[in-house]
């Protein structure tokens, strides 16, 4: 994938995952794959029908420009975990053998990693080509609606982080995941807004941006339950808020949700290689 794939990336990963994004939203996507073509080179791909209608892998520095792409797999390494960021295949070139392509050479950019991670689309296809490639399949929830405002309590310890926080970024990451999200906290901190909570027995922190909760962790689910009750308080009156990827390891999420008044439904997949769901944290969808 070169930079000039980007645009058609995402209108492809709009269609396929049947998404109506803002332009904001398209902006911050296509700014996202570009960051992450910078850090991540070998892990981004499309498919291209090179103009003739046979679809051909191309890698770093091979561009889709010669035919329309087809299909999109864009993988990202953080120390020693492997993340998949972005998947889709054009609906009308489904059943081909692109995805298992694009999969195949994603997985390959994450050769020496001890553990994968995904967060994954309810896509049939998807998921049964993770599972061949060795990943559990955990299924996920999700929290929506309008926080009920006379639900939120009192949170003290809580504040508004900066870059001089990403230090206790890193160090909660390593010990909750097992791996630091460092590549990606300029492009992180200049989308969202964080938070942090740094007491004497744990610490934590979390990522909001204007719909809700992107990413968060802590060392203890106390501390997570704070983080998460004064992310949904910051929320806009009346304005929905979305909480994601929540497996049954996150209860301590659920039970915060359900009191603030908002919506749990089943959500998706969080598909995980040689690691259990990591706890308490809820993944970003992009970056693990």
């Amino acid at each position: 994938m070169r930079p000039e794939d980007v645009d058609a990336a995402e209108r492809l990963t709009a269609l396929a995952y049947g998404a109506d994004r803002t332009d904001d939203r398209r902006r911050r996507w296509c700014d996202r794959i570009r960051h992450l073509l910078t850090t991540d080179p070998g892990g981004c791909w499309v498919a291209d029908d090179g103009g003739d209608g046979a679809a051909d892998a191309a890698g770093p520095g091979a561009s889709g420009e010669a035919g329309s792409i087809n299909g999109v797999a864009v993988a990202l390494r953080r120390d020693l975990l492997w993340v998949l960021s972005t998947y889709a295949v054009h609906p009308d070139h489904q059943s081909r053998g692109i995805g298992t392509a694009l999969l195949g050479a994603a997985i390959d950019y994450g050769a020496g990693c001890l553990r994968g991670l995904v967060t994954s689309r309810p896509d049939p296809q998807a998921l049964r080509r993770y599972r061949r490639a060795g990943f559990t399949l955990h299924p996920t929830m999700r929290l929506t609606g309008v926080v009920d405002r006379a639900s939120l309590p009192a949170v003290d310890g809580v504040r508004v982080g900066t870059a001089a926080d990403l230090d206790l970024v890193d160090s909660v990451d390593r010990r909750v995941r097992g791996a630091t999200h460092r590549p990606d906290h300029a492009f992180v901190m200049a989308h969202s807004t964080l938070l942090v909570c740094d007491l004497f027995t744990a610490s934590g922190y979390a990522f909001l941006a204007d719909w809700g909760v992107t990413r968060l962790a802590a060392t203890n689910r106390a501390v997570a339950q704070r983080l998460l009750w004064a992310a949904l308080a910051r929320t806009a009156p009346g304005s929905p808020a979305d909480v994601r990827n929540l497996t049954s390891d996150q209860e301590w999420a659920i039970d915060v949700g359900l009191a603030a008044g908002l919506r749990l439904d089943q959500d998706a997949y969080l598909a995980l290689r040689h690691m259990r769901p990591p706890a308490p944290y809820v993944p970003s969808s992009a970056f693990g």
